[in-house]
């Protein structure tokens, strides 16, 4: 193939949308562009192939370049199931790039034409992580790449480059360990804790959307504002100040009634309980594998220091993922989209997942 030829990736979820460009030349990607644009698909699902297109036209993508796509939007709850999620994302990216003829990333790393993936569906459904794990492997052969994003947590096993993962489906990686749903932008505090400890007694928290994990880091100074990258449970302002005002409502008060160092005992309490479920799932995962203690852990994710906190109590050695990839980090499931239909266009295959 001749070189400067640009190729897309997307990673398709329900609230964000994940682009990246970058330029084939002299055997490597170079030019690399990436873009997160937030967008909550349950709101607005006819509006899916304009959003690609404003996308695609911030990154300079244009209707032609080879492109490929992953997705997770299609479980959310506006479409009745899986199977019509996965189509309206296809017919979606269809209709925003007609000339293109965009390939989808199936559960085994297949990179195959759209109009294969309407064909069986299901093999499409939550296969950001595939993409995330395989580029993972291209710098650590051997290695548990630990994604902590905004809504969810991967963990997943790669041996010799491959991935050594049990579970393909959401449920089944629920069920192994894989998948950890909880984020440090969009869980609500209330799914880690009944209780939170408040003046020397346990205080139960109310079921009500007052407040994020987000709140929490940023309350702590873990997380920058700009990563709080979903509209606030009260529509008020994504500041530490702001943030503090929700985390009281956990508890139904607020900020006069809690001061500061309370509030703060809470939000410490609250991330203890997160790093604990993400380390639970890293020991799952580590009990059915072969010396699996010695596998280094990769960080990745808006989260990456929960990842880092977690591997670290268990003495495993931690690389951190920005040393290996960068700002591309921020959108990895596209940016290592990029990477497979590159290998497909320069090498005619594409990375493989054991049967």
């Amino acid at each position: 193939m001749p070189d400067d030829v640009a190729v897309a990736g997307w990673d398709i979820g329900g609230v964000h949308i994940k682009g990246a460009r970058a330029v084939v030349r002299g055997g490597a990607l170079r030019e690399r562009r990436i873009t997160v644009r937030p967008f909550e698909v349950w709101r607005a699902p006819d509006d899916l192939p304009e959003m690609l297109r404003a996308v695609a036209d911030q990154l300079g993508v244009r209707d032609g370049d080879p492109m490929a796509v992953t997705m997770t939007a299609e479980l959310s709850d506006v479409f009745r199931t899986k199977r019509d999620g996965v189509t309206h994302v296809i017919e979606s990216v269809r209709r925003a790039f007609p000339r293109t003829g965009p390939q989808a990333l199936s559960v085994r790393g297949e990179l195959v034409p759209l109009e294969e993936a309407l064909v069986r569906p299901l093999d499409f459904a939550a296969t950001n992580w595939v993409a995330a794990a395989l580029y993972a492997g291209r710098f650590v052969r051997d290695c548990l790449l630990v994604d902590v994003g905004s809504t969810t947590t991967d963990i997943i096993a790669v041996r010799d480059g491959r991935l050594v993962c049990e579970g393909r489906t959401d449920m089944a990686r629920l069920a192994s360990g894989e998948l950890v749903y909880t984020g440090v932008v969009r869980s609500n505090p209330n799914t880690l804790a009944e209780m939170v400890p408040l003046r020397g007694r346990w205080c139960r928290v109310a079921g009500e959307h007052f407040t994020l994990m987000a709140d929490v880091y940023l309350a702590l100074t873990r997380l920058p504002e700009s990563a709080y990258t979903c509209p606030t449970p009260d529509g008020r302002a994504k500041t530490r100040e702001a943030a503090l005002e929700r985390l009281a409502r956990l508890v139904c008060a607020d900020r006069e009634q809690l001061d500061e160092e309370e509030l703060l005992k809470i939000a410490c309490y609250l991330a203890e309980r997160q790093l604990q479920l993400v380390t639970d799932g890293l020991v799952q995962v580590l009990s059915r594998l072969e010396y699996g203690y010695g596998l280094p852990v990769v960080t990745a994710g808006a989260g990456a220091f929960v990842a880092a906190t977690a591997a670290q109590r268990l003495r495993l050695t931690v690389i951190d993922g920005r040393t290996l990839w960068g700002r591309a980090g921020v959108a990895l499931p596209a940016a290592a989209a990029t990477e497979l239909i590159a290998a497909r266009l320069t090498k005619g295959a594409t990375w493989s997942m054991p049967s």
